[in-house]
């Protein structure tokens, strides 16, 4: 199974394929892309404005189209469109530099649309948010039918992703049907918390992890002696190092192995490996709140997991892609061999077999998706049939 591939470069082939991952329709995204080959040949970071002009125009023309249809009463065709267009302008802003014209506003856009998008289409989503020392972190609550407490997974953006695509993975709905409830979160340097607040990224995540558990914890609907956590990508980091300083998770998981995130660093500035977004080195100098590149490393330092993974005790999953180019799948056997104290672990990693072989499966995140929400159900009393 391969990624597909329509530009040159690999980031720009990542973005149209993480929007096919996450509902994109492929005649609208053959539309967006057609005019702007020629622009991608230029590299990564340059044309990434006819990018956003393409991207956001469909994203503006689905919002219009949605205005038609709930002007005819039409909710939930309306919802869908909204659903899409929210797609296209998070995905634009996604490849946009710091401070590029547009980004803020195209952001804005793009929230507005997922918010109406969940109203009328009466989506299984709640927005809310986690009181932080400083600031809050927002979140998106999706509740397991049925009455009762319910077992529940917190689930932690990468470097560059954020909430919605965390929800548009289909993980929560996919642990929904299993019974278990879904918080996904935009932890301090991602989504919301970044944009909207400046919070940057905070690399001993156990401590605003520990806030989502306080959270949960005050919900009737949730059982506290059954909290799991998860991350995909960065949050592959994030999410083992959580669930080894609190030890309130029951459960944990990780969506792409991240064990030793500042020696990717290293590798990057020899061009070792594909980076996931353009402007990278901008990106991670503004999710760090950093001011310069010796301040972001000095700031990425502690990102490194050898010494603190005996720590977990709890059931711990495993998952890489066999082809990642971004992050080596020997990350994924540190990760596995230094789970020595886990009560149950398990590595799996996706080949060409069932797919899932590139970052995070984004070639295809079925097979992730139900690994993960069968692991859950699994180790935190849900249900696979």
């Amino acid at each position: 199974m391969a990624l597909y591939e329509p530009f040159s470069n690999y980031i720009w082939n990542l973005s149209v394929a993480i929007a096919m991952e996450s509902g994109g329709q492929i005649g609208e995204i053959v539309d967006m892309c057609r005019p702007i080959l020629d622009a991608a040949k230029s590299g990564a970071d340059a044309g990434t404005p006819q990018f956003m002009a393409q991207w956001a125009a469909m994203g503006d023309k689905l919002i219009a189209l949605a205005d038609e249809d709930e002007a005819a009463g039409r909710a939930f065709s309306a919802s869908n469109k909204l659903e899409r267009a929210s797609l296209y302008l998070i995905t634009a802003e996604r490849m946009q530099g710091h401070g590029a014209p547009g980004r803020k506003e195209t952001y804005a856009k793009a929230l507005a649309a997922f918010e109406r998008s969940t109203r009328l289409g009466k989506l299984n989503r709640e927005r809310v948010e986690i009181p932080l020392g400083s600031g809050t972190m927002p979140a998106l609550y999706t509740r397991a039918p049925g009455e009762g407490r319910k077992p529940v997974v917190v689930y932690c953006n990468g470097l560059d992703s954020c909430k919605e695509l965390l929800y548009w993975s289909r993980l929560p709905e996919a642990l929904a049907r299993r019974g278990i409830s879904t918080l996904c979160v935009d932890q301090p340097g991602s989504g919301e918390a970044l944009r909207l607040q400046n919070l940057p990224v905070d690399p001993h995540s156990e401590s605003w992890a520990s806030k989502a558990v306080d959270w949960l914890e005050q919900q009737p609907d949730v059982d506290p002696a059954r909290i799991g956590m998860t991350g995909i990508s960065l949050g592959g980091h994030f999410a083992p190092r959580a669930v080894a300083y609190e030890p309130r998770f029951a459960s944990g998981a990780v969506w792409g192995a991240n064990h030793n995130w500042r020696e990717v660093q290293d590798k990057r500035l020899k061009r070792e490996g594909e980076n996931p977004v353009p402007h990278y080195w901008a990106h991670v100098m503004w999710a760090f709140g950093a001011k310069d590149m010796d301040e972001f490393l000095a700031k990425s330092t502690d990102m490194n997991l050898n010494g603190h993974i005996d720590r977990i005790k709890v059931p711990f999953l495993v998952t890489h892609g066999a082809h990642d180019r971004q992050i080596s799948v020997g990350y994924a056997d540190d990760l596995y061999d230094q789970l020595v104290n886990s009560s149950r672990r398990e590595k799996v990693i996706f080949t060409e077999r069932e797919g899932g072989v590139e970052h995070v499966g984004a070639d295809n995140m079925a097979y992730g998706r139900d690994l993960i929400a069968d692991w859950f159900a699994e180790t935190l009393g849900g249900r696979t049939q």
